[in-house]
């Protein structure tokens, strides 16, 4: 009963904000017109995509909305301008709740959160989700293609494996094996489908690599979106990275077996052979 009560209110508030955006599409068409990149996310949970959508948001041309699940939207009926609407609704709604997450700030002060110059991309940060969907319903990527009626490109956030499962098994609803097993389980369907996609639409970015070189990390994804990566954006948006990763598998007692199964699964994916847990 309680996850019926659950899929019911989520129906109910996407229903809602299905008529608000519909309302207020008509208004901000023009807004879109040379929105030429639509983004996605893949990943999972714990990886740091809130921080990387959070810094992409702040670009005066770029709109990444906060875990709007804009394929469920799609999947809907959501119309194009309908559907921009209402990511640009979800930006200014987490800025304006202070862009706080899991204990985290996000906010990027002088830039553009919430906010735009121009738009030229737009997109939505949620990416656990969009590898499940598209997992059970691989259709819809043809169809979102048509109806955002520009090229789709992914950005795939990484994590050391063990913090990202380490983290998995703290905030969510896992035990230690548990975690690892959900944490491959999307290992394995981004791997497939990836696999299908030019590698020019898909843009890897290690939460690391962020970490320790944010300036060029940020202009680095400038040039994959195809904005500007002008200098004050690049310099504030930097500002806010953290100094250092939390190494969050030292927060956990591992079993020295779950050790090795999590090295020898990693080490199968070319993306995660060169994480180790020391």
């Amino acid at each position: 009963m309680r996850g019926l009560t659950r899929n019911l209110f989520r129906k109910t508030v996407l229903a809602g904000e299905y008529l608000e955006s519909l309302v207020r599409s008509p208004a901000l068409r023009r807004d879109f017109d040379d929105v030429d990149t639509f983004l996605l996310f893949l990943g999972y949970p714990r990886s740091g995509h809130s921080l990387v959508g959070s810094l992409m948001d702040a670009h005066p041309n770029m709109i990444l909305a906060h875990e709007a699940n804009a394929l469920k939207a799609i999947r809907y009926g959501f119309g194009r301008t309908q559907l921009f609407t209402w990511l640009l609704r979800k930006s200014q709604r987490f800025t304006a709740a202070g862009r706080s997450y899991t204990g985290y700030s996000y906010s990027v002060p002088g830039q553009w959160q919430g906010r735009y110059r121009h738009i030229e991309a737009i997109g939505d940060k949620h990416g656990n989700f969009t590898v499940e969907i598209l997992a059970r319903r691989p259709e819809l990527l043809e169809k979102a293609r048509q109806r955002v009626q520009c090229p789709i490109r992914f950005i795939h956030v990484t994590r050391n494996p063990f913090d990202n499962i380490a983290t998995i098994f703290r905030r969510e609803k896992y035990d230690l094996e548990g975690a690892v097993e959900y944490y491959f389980g999307l290992v394995d369907d981004v791997a497939s489908f990836t696999a299908q996609l030019p590698p020019e639409d898909v843009w890897l970015v290690r939460h690391e690599d962020l970490i320790a070189s944010p300036a060029r990390v940020i202009e680095d994804w400038c040039r994959f979106v195809g904005v500007e990566p002008y200098p004050d954006y690049v310099e504030d948006a930097a500002a806010i990275v953290f100094d250092s990763p939390h190494r969050s598998r030292l927060d956990v007692e591992w079993p020295e077996s779950l050790i090795k199964t999590v090295n020898q699964r990693k080490n199968a994916v070319p993306f995660l052979r060169d994480y180790t847990f020391d």
